[in-house]
């Protein structure tokens, strides 16, 4: 993408009504959503979030099947999900929303038992051992998430790396939480919820046509 495109979707973006770009500043010196989502989306309705959400394929698709949930695509990288926002917006889908940020910072970001479900899809594996402090799913990650997650609360990984899904069920094993459905190819393996099997993002497409499995991992944090 060129850089003139990504500074037009900058700009798009900020004047999108369902784009929140809060500074880093902002964020902790104590962020004004935080625990007050509900005014945001003018319901109490569950809110669901999607981690590393890239174009955002997942948070409109999931709003899309759910219209009684709030969902919220989650990056850094705010020319990705320029996409996902702007396409909300022209299907008028008032329960989605995107927050530039990153995900260290999350529980500056929502309150205790705020948030409902967790979907992190196709992360960085970051495989060697040294960036292991990076992988979405390791035990400094899980504490943030459950910080936010109601007690029930659920988290979803979707990922091509078969080593970032067997790190996270081995973690999950060793550290005692709950793993409610694990499989390591979601398409020849029947079982798999619909929203995994019918939601598929950019990334996805290309992993599939590489021939590479899908796996999926649902668990719960004690």
């Amino acid at each position: 993408m060129g850089s003139k495109n990504k500074l037009k979707r900058f700009k798009e973006n900020e004047t999108f009504a369902n784009v929140v770009q809060p500074t880093r500043e902002e964020v902790l010196e104590g962020f004004k959503l935080k625990n007050k989502w509900v005014s945001f989306f003018k319901n109490d309705n569950p809110i669901v979030l999607e981690l590393g959400c890239g174009k955002g394929e997942y948070t409109v698709g999931l709003a899309q099947r759910n219209p009684d949930k709030n969902y919220i695509g989650v990056d850094i990288k705010g020319a990705r999900f320029w996409r996902g926002a702007k396409s909300a917006l022209e299907q008028k889908l008032d329960n989605v929303a995107f927050l530039r940020t990153q995900i260290e910072l999350i529980d500056h970001l929502f309150g205790e038992n705020e948030v409902d479900e967790i979907w992190i899809t196709f992360p960085d594996p970051q495989i060697k051992y040294k960036r292991t402090k990076h992988r979405m799913t390791n035990p400094v990650f899980l504490e943030r998430y459950k910080k936010i997650l109601k007690p029930k609360g659920i988290v979803n990984l979707k990922t091509d790396s078969e080593f970032m899904h067997g790190y996270t069920l081995g973690l999950l094993q060793g550290l005692g939480h709950e793993i409610l459905y694990a499989n390591h190819d979601v398409y020849k393996n029947e079982g798999s919820p619909s929203e995994v099997l019918e939601i598929q993002t950019f990334y996805e497409n290309q992993y599939l046509d590489a021939g590479k499995p899908i796996t999926y991992i649902r668990f719960r944090i004690n």
